[in-house]
């Protein structure tokens, strides 16, 4: 099978089928090319996709990867990152192996069938010209043997004519004697261009056109196998990292299979355990008694009498009530209403009326009172939430609850004994440099030294004064945790024979019930003693309720009990907490004074803007 035999005739056609096979071969590398730019930009959106998610240093989300779940999720964009450098590595290959490879042997292609065919079209000249000068030299050989014959008729009859003289007819003789010569030389030379041209045309036929299509078709059979080369290349380069791959998908299943559901339960209870004792039940306190209440030995009044002041927890084991209430809500749990507010009054001020609208019954443990005494008069005790909002955290963490100071602690000290170590390996390398000066004095100058050792030795003792005054710490908390249960049951009378230091001065003042069942007025002054720093840690000193609206008042209320505020009409306050279904409205005159009032005796205008403000068609 060969083109020079079997497509002696089709050279135009052999030309536009190579040209086609190149064009096949250039498409070829525009896919693969294409195809890498691909793999590249998809590796380029996996790396930013991961390093998107990564944790962001020194920030929460760093903390919050200790969770094995978080770990595996970090570990699985670690393996995409590496999944990414994988698809990287095929654009690289397919570039290098394939792209630029094939780009080169194109170039050389062209080169190669551009030659070719040059020698097919200058031999294709080459017998076009023998034809054309076989053409030439019959048409000479006719013409010549016409003019012969035309010569020798001619002489012929002037031979026969008597009246032609004898010069003529000898003329017309030579004439065609010329005539014939000429004709033979013309037949020779047509014989000869014949010859030379059936000659030519042999070797053209049988020779060069088939050495020249050969040539074609072995460039046309490279063409098409380095097509099948790159092919399996391509296939190639995706198999290589397939094993890498399938390490990458492995190591995600890994990650996944090492997610540990109790070991993350044990981290949320380190991370937020506070160290507090559940609250214990609360005491049943007797209102039968029409008058006054019981007078119990453990009571409030019975510390004022004997000058021995007990903070009453209630319960069996007397735990703390508030140790997860926040300011705010403690405030309005113990202040707010529990009886629907009185009617608005039918008059133009419900003052005239009598028997007017009284505020609602105070349904109030004397307990709750005297706390809520505590944390609304002036000046409070000092807690730390006002260093959270503009000064820096205590040294020793004693605004944290006992469990989480003690992890605090407990990281501090590890800290500064990292800190030791690497001061301690300073300072060692620092005396093997002196010591090599020692044994070469030309290599520096020990003295040099002495200053930079005697400032990490101080640095040395710094750190180690600091990491006893954590240890210190970190022992009283860890000395304490236990004995935590004990301390509360022996909370309310661990002081009793000494002088208790005053906290707050409370006064109470009982009015007349709306249901008239007892009138008690009490004026008293005790002293309090409480410890400031479960005190500190039970209590926020949180900014004030921001404002949410204006109203105004339509009748005068007087706020006769504890919770409520007078008002009186045409007055303009600020409205803190609005109407929650229960028939009150919490408002405030100034900065000490707030309180509720009814809000059918008052017209509301909430600001649209405020947080938590609902605007009402």
């Amino acid at each position: 099978m060969s083109w020079g035999i079997e497509l002696w005739d089709q050279f135009d056609n052999l030309e536009k089928h190579t040209q086609w096979g190149i064009d096949i071969l250039e498409k070829y590398i525009k896919f693969v090319k294409e195809r890498a730019e691909i793999e590249l930009s998809y590796a380029k959106q996996l790396r930013n996709l991961s390093k998107k998610y990564q944790p962001k240093k020194n920030s929460k989300e760093e903390e919050e990867y200790k969770y094995t779940s978080c770990q595996a999720f970090l570990s699985t964009l670690n393996e995409m990152n590496d999944y990414a450098g994988q698809h990287e590595v095929i654009s690289e290959n397919m570039t290098s192996q394939i792209t630029l490879d094939l780009a080169r042997y194109v170039q050389e292609l062209k080169q190669e069938r551009k030659s070719n065919f040059h020698d097919g079209r200058k031999a294709q000249q080459h017998i076009e010209t023998c034809w054309k000068q076989l053409e030439s030299s019959k048409r000479r050989f006719e013409r010549d043997c016409k003019e012969a014959d035309r010569a020798q008729q001619y002489f012929e009859k002037m031979d026969a004519d008597i009246n032609v003289t004898k010069a003529d007819v000898e003329k017309a003789r030579q004439q065609a004697q010329i005539r014939h010569q000429m004709a033979e030389d013309s037949k020779a030379d047509y014989s000869n261009t014949l010859q030379k041209f059936n000659q030519e045309q042999h070797e053209y036929y049988h020779t060069h056109i088939p050495g020249i299509f050969q040539k074609i078709q072995e460039m046309e059979e490279r063409r098409v196998l380095r097509l099948g080369e790159s092919m399996r290349t391509y296939a190639e380069v995706d198999r290589q990292v397939i094993p890498i791959v399938g390490k990458c998908l492995d190591g995600i299943v890994k990650a996944a299979e090492s997610i540990d559901q109790k070991s993350d339960s044990q981290l949320v209870i380190e991370a937020y355990k506070s160290g507090f004792e559940p609250p214990g039940d609360i005491e049943f306190e007797d209102y039968t008694q029409p008058m006054k209440r019981t007078v119990s030995e453990n009571s409030l009044s019975n510390s004022r009498g004997d000058g021995k002041p007990e903070l009453k927890f209630g319960g069996k084991s007397k735990g703390k009530l508030w140790p997860f209430i926040k300011k705010n809500k403690l405030m309005s749990l113990l202040t707010s209403p529990h009886q629907p507010p009185p009617p608005p009054p039918a008059s133009a001020s419900p003052s005239t009326v009598p028997n007017g609208p009284q505020s609602p019954k105070q349904q109030k443990e004397p307990l709750s009172h005297r706390f809520n005494e505590f944390m609304t008069s002036k000046p409070k005790i000092h807690c730390f939430r006002s260093l959270k909002r503009g000064g820096s955290t205590p040294e020793d963490f004693s605004n944290l609850p006992p469990e989480q100071r003690r992890k605090k602690l407990q990281q501090k000290v590890d800290e500064l004994n990292k800190e030791i170590q690497k001061e301690m390996d300073q300072r060692d390398a620092i005396t093997k440099m002196k010591d090599v000066y020692l044994k070469n004095p030309q290599m520096g100058d020990p003295a040099s030294l002495d200053h930079k050792l005697t400032e990490v030795s101080q640095n040395i003792d710094k750190l180690r004064l600091e990491v006893q005054k954590f240890e210190a710490w970190l022992a009283e908390v860890e000395g304490r945790l236990p004995a935590r249960n004990e301390q509360v049951r022996r909370q309310s009378g661990m002081y009793d024979g000494q002088p208790p230091p005053t906290v707050n001065t409370c006064a109470q003042d009982r009015e007349s019930s709306p249901d008239g069942s007892y009138t008690e007025e009490q004026s008293q002054e005790s002293e309090v003693k409480v410890l400031a720093t479960d005190f500190d840690d039970e209590f926020d000193d949180e900014e004030p309720l921001p404002a949410i609206g204006t109203c105004k008042a339509l009748y005068t209320f007087e706020g006769q009990n504890e919770g409520t505020i007078s008002v009186a009409e045409g007055e303009t306050l600020y409205v803190i907490e609005e109407d929650k279904g229960d028939g009150w409205t919490r408002i405030r005159r100034n900065e000490d004074e707030e309180g509720y009032v009814p809000t059918s005796y008052v017209e509301v205008y909430l600001d649209k803007n405020a947080k938590g403000a609902k605007t009402y068609i």
